[in-house]
């Protein structure tokens, strides 16, 4: 039985990222939200693109305003009004402002804007109530981005602002990694789907639906291969047709040790190598991973049946691999905070334990809260709002109210 750091960590040697040459597809702007950026983007644009004012007001030479004051104001002739978008038709000389609003280009001869508010307007003259800070309000060209250096790096991530960035630097299109294909099934004979009237003995098969959403979450793509029965047969058929079309297989129950679970032999069937059996960890311990010889190089992650099993092992592990294989650049490793518990959290130390709740934000301060209920690996119902998973490690049996622990938050 491994441990759940060396299983992180081997599952994360085992996953080979994206080729950068054949698995890229080129989207428009609009389209590549939460998609991993393949190439790094230069841009030929300055940002700014030119000086230009940060505040409503005039721009001026800031040796002619550099004394003023409400007592001994500088007066100035007004020669000229820009508006953001339109290009400036005189250069200031000695004595003269323009009036100048946010986003206009500078005027060639000044330096500085002085903001509205300390000013005085009167016909085409205006008076400078107060001495600003040389070069003050004013963004200067390729302030914010020199043209020619990298603007955003390959394997980022790309959600708004991002987006805005790319926009703005007139790329309408750009070049992404494509989603990585996520097969999932559910094995057992007591599954049935949410349409079929339950009999005695049955069960809704709920983890092909919180699975799906979790890997459209992590922006792949989810390839649904429905319930699969316990026969050796169909369940050999269902992962060779995964092997062909998808990068990661997810197959939840059946990885126990009961007569019906076959998964193993199929694996071996297959010439599959599996890497991790068991983990030490509650829930979760019947954890099987395994990758396919080449050509496929597929990695399979076959998940514990219990619904709370399945989303804290999702979370833990495969949450981590589909993030490096989708292309991000890195930070694959689960990260964890640590945070206040709110209440009592107990394990009984036999195995590194995840206890699901709410991060809250109290009075200024995250706290962590266990959901109500039962923390049975079968309870379903409690683990709705989950958005963390409190960790009790090996030899920890106890975590008082108002003690810090290690949180990891799951949206």
């Amino acid at each position: 039985m491994k441990s759940v750091r060396d299983a992180e960590a081997i599952i994360l040697n085992l996953v080979q990222p994206l080729d950068k040459e054949r698995d890229i597809e080129v989207v428009d702007l609009l389209n590549a939200n939460n998609r991993i950026l393949a190439n790094s983007v230069i841009s030929p644009l300055d940002f700014p693109h030119w000086d230009n004012s940060a505040m409503d007001g005039f721009a001026v030479r800031y040796e002619d305003v550099q004394n003023s004051s409400a007592e001994h104001p500088t007066v100035l002739e007004i020669v000229e009004e820009i508006p953001a978008g339109y290009q400036p038709q005189s250069i200031i000389q000695i004595g003269q402002a323009a009036r100048i609003f946010t986003g206009a280009v500078m005027p060639k001869g000044a330096d500085t804007v002085v903001m509205q508010e300390r000013t005085k307007r009167e016909e085409n003259r205006v008076f400078i109530l107060a001495a600003p800070k040389p070069q003050e309000f004013v963004r200067h060209k390729a302030a914010f981005y020199q043209a020619g250096t990298e603007l955003l790096s390959a394997g980022i991530r790309l959600n708004a602002p991002e987006i805005a960035v790319l926009a703005a630097a007139q790329c309408p299109q750009v070049s992404v990694f494509r989603r990585p294909v996520v097969a999932i099934l559910s094995t057992g004979d007591e599954l049935v789907t949410p349409e079929q009237p339950l009999q005695p003995g049955q069960i809704v098969d709920s983890n092909q639906y919180a699975l799906a959403a979790l890997v459209r979450e992590c922006g792949a793509e989810a390839l649904l291969l429905g319930i699969v029965k316990d026969e050796p047969v169909a369940l050999q058929d269902a992962i060779a047709y995964a092997m062909a079309n998808a990068d990661v297989i997810i197959s939840s129950g059946g990885v126990s040790v009961g007569e019906y679970d076959y998964v193993e032999q199929i694996l071996a069937s297959l010439n599959a190598t599996v890497h991790i059996r068991a983990v030490e960890m509650r829930p979760g311990k019947p954890l099987t991973v395994a990758t396919f010889p080449d050509p496929h190089s597929v990695l399979y992650f076959g998940l514990p049946g219990n619904p709370a099993a399945v989303l804290v092992t999702f979370w833990r592990f495969v949450r981590s691999a589909i993030k490096k294989l989708s292309g991000v650049a890195g930070g694959w490793e689960a990260e964890f905070l640590k945070v206040i518990a709110h209440s009592e959290l107990r394990s009984d130390g036999k195995r590194e334990t995840y206890i699901w709740g709410k991060l809250l934000l109290i009075d200024g301060v995250y706290e962590f809260s266990p959901a109500g209920g039962s923390q049975s690996s079968g309870n379903l119902i409690n683990l709705a709002q989950t958005n963390a998973l409190a960790v009790l490690p090996v030899g920890k049996t106890l975590i008082c109210s108002g003690e810090e622990v290690e949180v990891l938050p799951v949206r």
